[in-house]
């Protein structure tokens, strides 16, 4: 790129990469700009459907306008370090389809800049800004950031997307270079970023101006920003060696808990993919096991973006044939997955962590998962619906590829045959309960064998913990042996479209 600036201004608009280090499309913007604003928007049309469904105290708001502060912060110290006051974000609460060329118009810039999101809706969205901004005679470009590899640049042979994890993991890594893991030094270029004007410079709007409530994110350990994310990081690098042993077992610090991060983009995927790539190419077993969750990360987007239609159906089409649950009796299973009152104590710790804290460990989400849709027989979608509403670290391809993975109706996925045994798994991840006694504290009482299992246990020992089946703490909604032979059969249309 010539050093000559291409634009006298432009707009850097920022959506999932809420930072101002190793960004691409701000690198790219402040290269080619001779001054460049910054703006994040408050979509209405993300938010009005989360207070139509009740969810004013919604973690993931609170964790962006948290963000946000710290982005802004951000972004004044690399102006400061030019010698420019004034810097900062221009936050705005409206239609990004329409407030983007509004404020394009109005700042009088000639390019806006952004980061790939492939989501349908933000692509649908970022289509009608383009449209908005050529009719102006605005150029928009966007890059890939979000991911390491995205969208058609891993390929088969044959030059088709994989809808097989192994060959595409095991392309990726073949794939790899130095430069795709490179950072962008956004910081030697800070001198094009402009003040704000006096009527774009006010205050971040508070949540309230938002029309939502603070949640308990502040009592969480979770901790907000690129700040807290570096601090995130640097504490899961001296676990990252040991991560392959621990990461299955709720009871205790195993995750990397950076996936909250990674999807608001206040932690940079190339910075942690080249830690863990350094790591896994000297044989560290830790990094190699989070390096295959990163790529996991990747294969999903590139299912979204390939294979749209996941999003309201089955990746395999003859799964869609499958006849679930309806009715009342249906929907008093639901509420009662919802809530962690199934009778089974590792699906109902799990979802209670949900419901608490806007995070599930994983194991655990392919356990309640499992239990939703071979337990209660249950659509995916829907346990997919509530996870979206739910989850601080939501991300449409990782969430839908997750719960098809679960149902067997995904790329890649289980067999339907495969259906997780709730208190195996309890007794194999939770041995001792730890996780249990946590979050369903009216079991605490109960033995490390018991505890799994509180209707095998017998009457003597339930009164001696305190607990009363039926009163204190659900019997089983359903016996997991029957469900199981009700499973094979619902899925057995699926057998017979082969």
């Amino acid at each position: 790129m010539s050093s000559t600036p291409r634009y006298d201004s432009a707009l850097m608009w920022f959506r999932r990469d809420l930072r101002a280090y190793d960004n691409a499309a701000l690198y790219h913007a402040l290269r080619a700009s001779r001054r460049v604003w910054c703006v994040f928007v408050f979509d209405t049309a993300i938010l009005t459907p989360l207070l139509q469904r009740g969810l004013q105290a919604d973690r993931r708001v609170e964790f962006i306008h948290a963000a946000l502060q710290d982005l802004d912060d951000q972004l004044r110290a690399l102006g400061r370090s030019f010698g420019t006051d004034g810097v900062g974000l221009i936050v705005l609460h409206a239609a990004a389809s329409e407030a983007i060329p509004q404020l394009a118009a109005q700042l009088g810039v000639q390019a806006v800049y952004a980061n790939h999101d492939d989501d349908p809706d933000a692509l649908a969205r970022d289509a009608r800004v383009l449209g908005a901004l050529a009719h102006q005679g605005v150029a928009m470009h966007t890059f890939k950031d979000h991911v390491i590899f995205e969208r058609r640049e891993i390929l088969t042979g044959n030059g088709r997307p994989f809808t097989v994890f192994t060959p595409y993991k095991n392309a990726w890594l073949r794939a790899l270079t130095p430069f795709h893991l490179k950072a962008y030094p956004v910081e030697r270029y800070g001198a094009a970023l402009a003040p704000r004007p006096a009527h774009l410079a006010g205050a971040l709007p508070s949540l309230g101006d938002l029309g939502f409530a603070p949640t308990n994110l502040r009592q969480l350990p979770m901790r907000t920003g690129t700040r807290g994310a570096r601090a995130m990081w640097e504490d899961f690098q001296a676990r990252l060696e040991r991560y392959h042993l621990a990461r299955d077992y709720p009871g205790i610090k195993g995750p990397s808990y950076l996936s909250a991060h990674l999807r608001f983009g206040t932690l940079s995927i190339r910075e942690v993919a080249a830690s863990a790539y350094a790591l896994h190419a000297r044989g560290q077993a830790g990094a190699s096991a989070w390096l295959n969750e990163l790529i996991w990360r990747d294969f999903y987007h590139q299912i979204l973006a390939n294979f749209p239609h996941v999003v309201e159906h089955a990746f395999k089409p003859e799964y869609d044939r499958i006849v679930w649950e309806r009715g009342r009796h249906a929907e008093a299973l639901l509420a009662a997955w919802c809530t962690g009152q199934t009778g089974y104590p590792l699906v109902d710790a799990a979802m209670r962590q949900l419901n608490h804290t806007g995070y599930m460990h994983n194991r655990l989400r392919m356990v309640v998962a499992s239990f939703l849709t071979k337990d209660l027989g249950l659509d995916w979608r829907r346990g997919e619906r509530y996870f979206a509403d739910h989850l601080l670290d939501f991300d449409l391809a990782a969430n839908n590829g997750g719960w098809q993975w679960a149902a067997s109706s995904g790329c890649d996925a289980q067999p339907y045959f495969r259906i997780f045994n709730p208190v195996a798994q309890s007794r194999k991840f939770d041995p001792h309960g730890k996780f249990i006694r946590r979050y369903v504290p009216e079991l605490a009482a109960l033995d490390d064998q018991a505890i799994h299992a509180p209707w095998e246990a017998s009457a003597q020992a339930l009164a001696a913990a305190g607990v009363t089946l039926g009163r204190t703490y659900p019997l089983p909604i359903v016996d997991h042996a029957q469900a199981r032979q009700r499973t094979l059969q619902r899925y057995a249309v699926v057998k017979a479209a082969r």
